[in-house]
Formats: C-alpha cells, structure tokens, sequence
C-alpha cells in the first residue's frame, strides 16, 4: 500500500511539473513568436509602427506591472489558486487574439496574455519547490523548467514563422489554446494547495502607483514621435509616469513589508543585478521587434524564413544557457556576466552597419554573438541577486529581477521602437534603415554600460558580504 502511494505520489509531482514547465513554454513561446507576425498584423489591420509596438508592449507592460503581486498572492491566497487563474486567463487572452476582428481588440487580448503570465510565473516556481522538498529533487525540477526557457526561445521564431506562413498569424495565439487547456487540467487534477501568508500583506498602493508609472512612461515613449514630445496626451502622460515613479519610491521606502522591501537595496548585488537586467532586455526585446521587420520588409524575407535567420542567435544561446553553470563556478559571476553584457553589445553595434544588402553571413554573426552573450547573461543574473541577499529573501529577489528584466524589455520596445519610428515612417528605405541604426546604437550602448555595472558592482564569489558596500564598489571605479 505504501508502495502504491509513493508511485502515486511521484506520478503527481511529475504531472505538477509538465503542468509548470508548460506555462513557461507557452508565456515564452507567445513571446518571442509575435515579433514575427508584426509585419502580418500591421498589413492585416493597416496599423503603423506604434500600434505595433502596442502589441508587443502592453504584454510586457502588465507581466512587469504585476510579477511582484501576483507572487505576493499566491503567498498570501494559495499559490494554486493563483496559478489556475493566470493560465486561466492566459488561455482567454490568447483565444481573444486569435480572434480579434481589430488592432484595438488584439492589444486588449495580449494584456489578458501578460496578466496571466504574470500570475503564471512567479507562483509555478514557487510551486516547484513546494512540491519538491528535497533539495537534490528540487534542483533537477527547477533546472527542466527553466530550460524551458531556452527551448521556447529556440523553437518559437522557426515554428512562429511556419505557422504565419502556411495558415495565419491568428494560428499563433489559437494552437496556444489547447497546451493552456492541458496545464489548466494538470493544475486542477494534481496541484495541491499552499500558502505562506504569514508577516506577508498586499501592498495595493505599490501596485497602482507600479503601474501607473510604467503606462506614462510607456505611452510618452511609444506616442511621443507621432502625437509630438510637445503635445497634451504625450505632456500628461509622461508627468504622470514621472509623479507615478516618485510616488513609489517616497511610499515604499517607508514600508518594512511593501512591494518592493527596500532594505535589500543595501546590498550592492542586488540593485546591481536589477540595472544589468534590465539593460539586458533594453536592447535585447527592440532588437528581435526590429530585425523581423529587417528581413521582411527590406530583405524580402517570408515570415518562415526570418524564423529561420533568427534561429543560430536562438540555438546558441539555449546552447551556451546550458553550459554557464560550469563557467561561472569556474570564472565567477561578475566576469561571466560582464562578457555577456560586452558580447550583446558588440552584436548590436555590428549591426548598426547593417544595409538591404550586407551579407547575410555577416548578419549572422552579429546575431550569435548576441545570442551567446544572452546565453552568458541570462542564469547569472538571477543567480547573482539570489546570492546577495539571505535565504529567506531568494523569492523576493528573484521576483524583483525578472520585473527589472521586463521593465527593460517594455522601456526599450518603446524608446527603441519610437527612435525607429521617428526616422521611418515617411522615410522609405533609407529612413528605416536609420532609424534602425540609431536604435541599434542606443540599446548597444545600454549593453556595454551594463558590463561596466556587472564588472563594478556585482560581488565577486567569496567577498565577504558584510564589508562591500556601494561606496566600496565604487571605489573600484575610481
């Protein structure tokens, strides 16, 4: 009988896991399949550049906004219960898109998309090392979902762009449906409940003032080249994101227990890891916006094989993902993370030379280069923000991490993307190649200014915490 209940048992903890590992695949996927179904969408809807934008930022816009609260509800309301409720509405969100008779109904849809990836995320994690006890267990179970992450990035543009290309760019988000259909199932059937909601508290003001200061600043940035810097919507918006961001910094910092728990912010690792993350993603997300646009539109690529040149930039970085581990035990944190950050950079910078007719084998390399600087980045980073605060706090500074990675990604879809816009629309050729190498500038000098941040502040292995601090990080500087 106990042998019975022991398989029964095991078989559960396996289903918990398919089910978890599958949000991750269809958030991801739902990511990086999109940027090649731009071109498709806007000649669908006769949209321009910023209702573009739109539909890869709201989705980054809502997961940022709410990655840190939705972890703090599983905590407080049941970390099932929650997950239920982001595949839930994850699996709406993508059925409105497949659907959507307009630009303005597909926007809504993929903000259903980011809310319940939002929900998703944070509480499967969370749910793995419940459901795992054992630390040897946990680790091999938390290393399957994460390279889930790498497999998404690795198969989405090439089977994105088969999907666009033989039935429609609706497809993408519609064969979505069934896989949240069978995580929804698994969650249901096998996923018991839990929760810690103990010295833990809802910090409403946090998460209003959070999102009102990324949708200011975001629509400033995505509207601004259209409407005018100058103009009323654009003016508002943006003083709004600035009071918004202001507001959170004066009521946070004065809560023990807020959204965001100040006191980490003591030690260098963190906001270290926050800035190199976010910068990361700054260039990352408005280059793979850009270069789908690259080779449709001025190469004369289909859609199928743009996913096809943007596959060695995905197969090097799920390649060099799974081999960091060893090279940051073996050279550190700081070095593995600051190459990575240099290698993005440098990527990006090469392709600021980049015309309709630069070779494509010169293309490629500037993408691998990118892809293995990502792959460097990517584990480190977190890692690097776990390490520098205590055990009981990991949760916390994983969840403030990747909200740092996606504020990144939505900031530089909308600064990016509005550099772009400005010198492209009416411009012809010349103007979106242009606008494409300012971009291209811009995010390539974020890189290099994060590998300068990695190099300065993040705490080699074997520092003794309790001695680093900003001020003797910055004596390194000098």
């Amino acid at each position: 009988m106990n042998s019975l209940s022991s398989k029964h048992a095991a078989h559960a903890k396996a289903f918990v896991l398919v089910a978890m590992c599958l949000a991750v695949l269809m958030a991801q996927v739902d990511t990086s399949v999109v940027n090649l179904a731009v071109k498709s969408i806007g000649m669908n809807f006769h949209s321009g550049t910023a209702m573009l934008q739109w539909v890869i930022d709201v989705y980054n816009l809502l997961y940022a906004s709410l990655l840190l609260t939705a972890g703090a509800l599983g905590d407080l309301y049941g970390r099932r219960r929650m997950f239920i409720l982001g595949v839930g509405v994850f699996t709406v969100g993508s059925l409105a898109c497949g659907v959507a008779p307009n630009e303005f109904l597909l926007v809504a849809g993929r903000g259903l998309t980011g809310i319940g990836a939002a929900f998703m995320l944070p509480n499967s994690l969370s749910i793995l090392a419940v459901t795992y006890p054992n630390k040897k267990e946990r680790s091999h179970a938390i290393a399957l979902w994460a390279s889930c992450n790498g497999l998404a990035f690795a198969i989405g543009p090439t089977l994105g762009g088969w999907i666009v290309e033989t039935i429609s760019w609706r497809a993408i988000f519609l064969m979505i449906v069934p896989v949240s259909v069978l995580a929804l199932v698994l969650a249901v059937m096998f996923l018991g409940e839990s929760a810690n909601p103990e010295g833990r508290r809802l910090d409403l003001r946090g998460q209003f003032l959070a999102i009102a200061a990324l949708a200011g600043l975001t629509f400033a940035a995505i509207e601004g080249p259209h409407l005018g810097l100058t103009s009323l919507p654009v003016l508002a918006a943006a003083t709004l994101g600035a009071a918004a961001t202001l507001g959170f910094l004066l009521i946070e910092r004065r809560l023990s227990n807020g959204l965001t728990p100040f006191e980490l912010f003591r030690r260098p690792g963190l906001p270290a890891s926050m800035t190199v993350a976010a910068l990361m993603t700054f260039g990352m997300y408005a280059m793979f916006f850009l270069m789908a646009l690259y080779f449709q539109n001025l190469r004369g690529a289909s859609v199928f094989l743009t996913g096809i040149e943007l596959l060695p930039m995905s197969l090097i970085f799920f390649v060099v993902s799974q081999r960091v581990g060893k090279l940051s035990i073996r050279f550190g944190r700081r070095v593995v993370m600051s190459a990575g950050m240099a290698l993005m950079g440098a990527g990006l910078l090469v392709l600021t030379q980049i015309s309709p007719q630069t070779n494509i084998y010169a293309i490629e390399a500037a993408l691998v280069i990118i892809g293995a600087g990502l792959g460097l980045n990517t584990g480190p980073v977190v890692d690097a923000a776990v390490a520098s605060v205590p055990s009981s706090r990991s949760g916390t500074a994983s969840g403030l991490v990747n909200t740092a990675r996606m504020v990144g990604a939505t900031l530089g879809v909308a600064i990016l993307g509005a550099i772009y816009a400005a010198h492209a629309e009416g411009g012809g050729d010349a103007g979106m190649i242009l606008g494409m190498r300012w971009a291209f500038v811009v995010g390539g000098v974020g890189e290099l200014l994060g590998a300068a941040v990695a190099w300065f502040f993040i705490v080699p292995q074997g520092a003794t915490r309790s001695k680093v601090s900003w001020f003797s990080a910055t004596e390194r500087v000098r």
